[in-house]
């Protein structure tokens, strides 16, 4: 920090602000000006950094709350390290600011790139995300204190009100930065790309604001220097920005194999399709294998039968934008309307328009009797009409995510209890009893707790090789049945609808437990 000025004689109260000669090329007023406007560039840039690194550390390692405690904690510690760092450089703040912005556009512009490529072909990303995390918020911590030195070189002003102007600049700086990401950067850019580009704008304000407004401060070689350095870094990272396509498909070949047939970032998710012309196919979700054509019919079937197995006039499928669960309820006469609520529209414009996926689906989607609507499952049940269903059909994400969290919570089975018909049946997949049973028994409870009679259900038949764990950093182990929850206000039957001409369910081994309520750990009461 730059001493305060020296206080004013007696009796003389002391000026607000003294400009000072920074031999700027520009006026005070503007080159203050200027400084702030560096700071929220910077700080916008910073903060993209930061959601990067928590985004593709959820999508590759999993468990989202985790990767946001780790990279947060973890920058934070760092920005302390950095600030404490940067008091060598004050002397130096201009050139010391200058290396340090190119440094931290090369290293936050590369590290999704450097951390999907650990990933894909070292197996490794947890390092990789603590270790870029660090060496970010060392850089970004190391910002403030230079920053500071120069806005006071600028005008000199009370240590506070230069504070106040730093720290608001940054702030609204990082607000931009946040709300950019998931409206503009990922939508238009996707993660490899925005990084890169968020490096370049990082590489060009901080580059602009030393060699052009504190270009005096100095030397020729130094000026020579980080100019090449900085021309250097924008170099690296167009490079990168030029093979970032090459580069993705390469990954996706090593993650999903040679035959990826659709690959696409949605507003939701990465969706990936893979499987020879003539073969089964393969569909993932932000990397999460959700459907095999090999086993899919067993899943989907065991899903669907035993609650079409009574009165289903009006079905409401929640998720299940692949058509699949819905292909089943439409093999069911007797069913004349079918509302599916879909977060993601570009899956379900899959479903309709790619060949093998639709085929898959038996076109479902284009029977006059659905109705599709893309919204949120737990924000469309809040408003959905009372006691509309006969049957309630929940296809969502596996109950392990993170992010599926809420959708198997007691308020979300709560609502979709108020959407029930009288002798109406809700079944729900709960992921496998036999290897993550805390999950599956955890899901029964929820639903008793929301005044719902259950009858817990597995299906056999699951192929080795085809599961995919809601952790994707660790080796899960892989389950040979689906697990399943049947419930209704009255303990439903189990079984299938003899009418019903597919009996494959029944090669399954289906059960209904005594042992749920043993085996729940949340207490509930018992059981309806």
């Amino acid at each position: 920090m730059i001493e305060p000025p020296l206080p004013a004689p007696p009796g003389v109260p002391p000026p607000r602000e003294a400009a000072v000669d920074a031999r700027l090329p520009v006026s005070a007023r503007t080159g203050r000006f200027l400084v702030l406007l560096g700071v929220f560039i910077c700080a916008a840039c910073g903060l993209v950094y930061e959601l990067e690194l928590v985004a593709l550390g959820s999508y590759l390692i999993g468990d989202s709350v985790t990767q946001a405690s780790v990279v947060l904690s973890v920058m934070v510690f760092a920005m302390g390290i950095g600030s404490l760092a940067a008091k060598r450089l004050r002397c130096r703040a201009a050139a010391g600011f200058g290396m340090v912005e190119a440094l931290l556009a090369l290293v936050g512009g590369c590290s999704a790139m450097a951390l999907y490529a650990g990933f894909v072909w070292g197996g490794e990303a947890r390092a990789l995300l603590v270790t870029f995390s660090l060496a970010i918020g060392i850089l970004i911590g190391a910002e403030v204190p230079l920053l500071m030195t120069l806005i006071q070189r600028i005008r000199r002003q009370d240590a506070g009100g230069a504070v106040a102007d730093l720290f608001a600049a940054d702030y609204v700086g990082a607000l931009v930065g946040g709300l950019a990401f998931p409206f503009l950067l990922l939508p238009l850019f996707g993660q490899l790309t925005g990084a890169l580009l968020t490096g370049a704008v990082n590489a060009v304000a901080g580059g602009a604001l030393v060699l052009w407004l504190f270009r005096r401060d100095l030397t020729r070689r130094g000026r020579r220097l980080l100019l090449l350095v900085n021309v250097t870094v924008l170099a690296l990272l167009a490079a990168a920005a030029v093979l970032v396509d090459d580069f993705e498909r390469a990954a996706r070949r090593a993650v999903y194999g040679a035959d990826v047939r659709v690959a696409v970032q949605t507003d939701v998710q990465e969706v990936v399709l893979t499987g020879p012309p003539a073969g089964p196919l393969n569909l993932f979700l932000d990397g999460r294998l959700r459907v095999s054509g090999r086993d899919e019919h067993r899943y989907h079937e065991a899903l669907v039968q035993p609650a079409m197995a009574g009165r289903h006039g009006r079905v409401l499928v929640l998720g299940g934008g692949d058509g699949l669960a819905l292909r089943e309820v439409l093999r069911h006469p007797g069913v004349r309307r079918v509302d599916v609520v879909e977060l993601d529209a570009a899956v379900v414009e899959l479903a309709r328009r790619d060949p093998a996926l639709a085929a898959l689906n038996r076109k479902a989607f284009d029977d006059p009797r659905v109705r599709v609507v893309h919204a949120d499952a737990f924000q469309w049940l809040r408003g959905a009409s009372r006691r509309a269903y006969d049957v309630v059909i929940s296809d969502l994400p596996d109950p392990g995510i993170t992010a599926s969290t809420k959708l198997y919570s007691q308020e979300f089975f709560g609502l979709t209890e108020r959407v029930l018909a009288p002798g109406g049946r809700f079944a729900v997949h709960a992921g496998s009893a036999s290897t993550r049973p805390r999950a599956f028994w955890t899901v029964d409870a929820g639903m008793r707790a929301a005044g719902l009679a259950t009858v817990p259900y597995s299906a056999g038949g699951r192929l080795a090789g085809f599961a995919a764990g809601p952790d994707r950093g660790a080796a899960a182990p892989v389950p040979r049945e689906w697990g399943f929850v049947l419930a209704g206000r009255s303990r439903p039957g189990l079984g299938l609808d003899p009418s019903c001409r597919y009996r494959s369910l029944s090669e399954g081994v289906l059960w209904a437990g005594a042992r749920a309520v043993e085996r729940t750990r949340v207490d509930v009461g018992p059981s309806t």
